[in-house]
């Protein structure tokens, strides 16, 4: 049998047993969605939204890419925050790095990896901005495992930076945002940083947009 058939014999087995539970499962699964987070992490195998935090389908929206990065030229990332955002009203976005993150380590030397070197440029500028503490950690893995942190909070930055985010805190809405690494020695997540609706005091002033506040009469015209 080759592997990819044991996906399928599984899927059949993961589907019957939540069926034998409870016969409408699928029905309401079907019907909507309404998930209370958008999980914004790496595209590494080991580090499954649903499964580390107990979650069911239907609970995470989820986007994932190498080293967890927030874009501001991504398109893809950009339409799942937007749709997060605007139209599911996710309370929560959680960028979720993890140790021993791969794309974070090849960003450390100079080697060339091709094509993957345009997306790593921007995990190489979040260590040229720490430079100054970075250069300071003797241990290598130490200072790998800071600069997975300084990832995630450079990223949580830039979801702050989006008009996408501060669109909806004008407007009185979440989403709060959150910074997380996942240690894979001990399967527990760490909290790095947060910022709470409406609180820009994380980014610079040149990031702040000016935009208009949107009554909620207005809006069902």
């Amino acid at each position: 049998m080759q592997s990819y058939q044991k996906l399928l014999l599984a899927n059949k087995a993961w589907a019957a047993e939540k069926l034998r539970l409870d016969e409408s499962y699928f029905e309401n699964l079907s019907a909507n969605q309404s998930p209370e987070f958008l999980w914004i992490g790496c595209a590494d195998s080991r580090v499954p939204a649903d499964q580390v935090t107990g979650t069911q389908p239907g609970d995470i929206f989820v986007h994932r890419n190498v080293a967890n990065l927030v874009v501001h030229t991504d398109i893809n990332m950009l339409s799942v925050l937007q749709y997060a955002v605007e139209v599911l009203k996710v309370k929560h976005i959680l960028v979720v790095g993890h140790y021993n993150c791969g794309g974070v380590k090849a960003s450390m030397d100079n080697k060339d990896y091709g094509l993957i070197n345009k997306w790593l440029r921007h995990i190489k500028d979040v260590n040229v901005k720490h430079i100054d503490e970075l250069s300071k950690i003797d241990d290598f893995q130490s200072r790998f495992d800071r600069l997975v942190e300084l990832n995630v909070v450079e990223q949580v930055r830039n979801l702050a930076k989006t008009t996408i985010v501060q669109k909806a805190w004008a407007n009185g809405d979440y989403p709060h945002l959150h910074g997380w690494v996942l240690d894979l020695k001990s399967g527990l997540i760490k909290t790095i940083m947060e910022i709470f609706p409406d609180d820009l005091s994380a980014i610079e002033e040149v990031y702040r947009y000016e935009l208009p506040v949107v009554e909620l009469s207005e809006v069902m015209k």
